[in-house]
């Protein structure tokens, strides 16, 4: 299929209608992380406009505490189990009958993918069979992980696998216009750029607290550097504590507050015991974190986006990070931000340093940060994610011919 440019009209019948859709992903809230948050967000934004959503997902945990919460109408459950490196997580079995039967019975106009785990690959190969017309995620580089992990050796498998489940489906949405140029490079078709919003009545510098700062050992005077994310190996989070040491030497008062937690936590608690680390966050208290700090330390390189970029924009810091994912797409140096080229560790950390030492300029990229986010609604995303579902259901009905792509069973 053809991509569709922004500001094509599309003749679909069923734009100014409900639609059904049903949403297929590995992982949702109470779960944390980028993508859990991300497709919750479309949920609610889909159906804040009127749309019919169900998300079909595992079982969590919390659902066998609350049945009642687990057999809502809008959840439709699967068995799980725990996914290798993030056993905090849990993945869905396969199971395309189980969706053949729902499907049969209560068709949906369009599936969304939204992750490539065993789920995601049977809600692929059962809504095919019914010809629903189907949009997937490209969230996640496990790609990019298989060396981090000891695993390099299966790189060109997981490479492939993404290639068929994307390839599979009618339409996939990728966040920067550079992953799409690299996703094509790897074979991957119909790929449509479909970046992330932020909330901007809940990250916001409004939220600092003085009080926060004072816990965290921070005077009014202070920079605290901020880290927010999963410890893990795949953050690149040596090259934050090296970047927090070199500031510290110059400045012995800058903090750095780590929020999050994971495998790499005691590690790094032993590594630098001088960081404040304070768990997981949520909500308000989230937000709160962000806008009691000054500057935005992103070192990873494995991001597809990385919401915790916009976040931090739209909280007022001024954001360093690598020249990649969200920063390279929203970042423009010495303006909103400070990016070094991917992968100049010794640029990285100079650029903290500068970026630390200097608060006039601090300020000013944060200031001009929270601007740039407030362009990046949901709402717009929402939209425009709507826009591409109704196109998938029109072409389907004009084109109702199986799909030529064969995918393995």
């Amino acid at each position: 299929m053809a991509e569709t440019t922004q500001d094509k009209t599309i003749d679909c019948p069923t734009y100014n209608t409900p639609l059904h859709i049903d949403v297929v992903t590995e992982t949702y809230p109470p779960e944390v992380n980028g993508v859990a948050h991300t497709v919750s967000m479309l949920v609610k934004g889909l159906r804040k406009i009127k749309h019919h959503v169900c998300v079909i997902r595992p079982k969590q945990p919390a659902d066998h505490a609350n049945v009642s919460n687990a057999d809502r109408e809008n959840d439709f459950l699967v068995k799980s189990f725990p996914i290798p490196f993030y056993r905090e997580l849990r993945g869905g079995l396969p199971c395309k009958q189980k969706l053949l039967n729902r499907w049969r019975n209560k068709r949906p106009d369009v599936v969304h993918i939204a992750t490539e785990g065993p789920l995601g690959w049977s809600a692929v190969r059962a809504a095919r069979e019914l010809g629903i017309p189907t949009s997937s995620d490209f969230r996640t580089n496990f790609h990019a992980y298989s060396g981090m992990y000891k695993i390099g050796a299966i790189e060109p498998l997981i490479v492939a696998y993404l290639r068929w489940i994307h390839n599979a489906t009618n339409k996939t949405m990728v966040p920067t216009a550079k992953l799409k140029q690299e996703l094509q490079t790897m074979g991957l078709l119909n790929l449509e750029v479909m970046p992330r919003g932020v909330d901007t009545s809940h990250f916001s510098s409004h939220l600092r607290s003085e009080s926060l700062r004072a816990s965290w050992g921070a005077h009014a005077s202070d920079v605290v550097l901020l880290s927010v994310g999963r410890l893990a190996v795949e953050k690149n989070l040596d090259l934050l504590l090296r970047s927090y040491e070199a500031a510290q030497a110059i400045a012995p008062t800058v903090k750095l507050v780590i929020v999050g937690d994971g495998p790499l936590r005691a590690t790094l608690e032993k590594q630098c015991p001088h960081a404040i680390f304070v768990g997981m966050k949520r909500g308000t208290d989230l937000a709160q974190h962000y806008a009691s700090a000054d500057v935005f330390v992103f070192p990873s390189l494995t991001e597809t986006f990385g919401n915790v970029t916009i976040e931090a924009m739209a909280s007022g810091l001024a954001v360093v990070a690598y020249r990649h994912a969200a920063a390279g797409d929203l970042i423009d140096t010495g303006v909103n931000g400070i990016t070094v080229e991917a992968g100049d560790e010794q640029a990285f950390i100079e650029a903290v340093v500068e970026t630390t030492m200097n608060q006039p300029l601090l300020h000013g990229l944060g200031h001009a940060a929270a601007e740039t986010a407030r362009h990046h609604s949901w709402e717009a995303i929402i939209r425009k994610t709507e826009k591409i579902f109704c196109e998938l259901i029109h072409s389907k009905k004009n084109n109702p011919r199986h799909d030529t792509f064969t995918i393995p069973t």
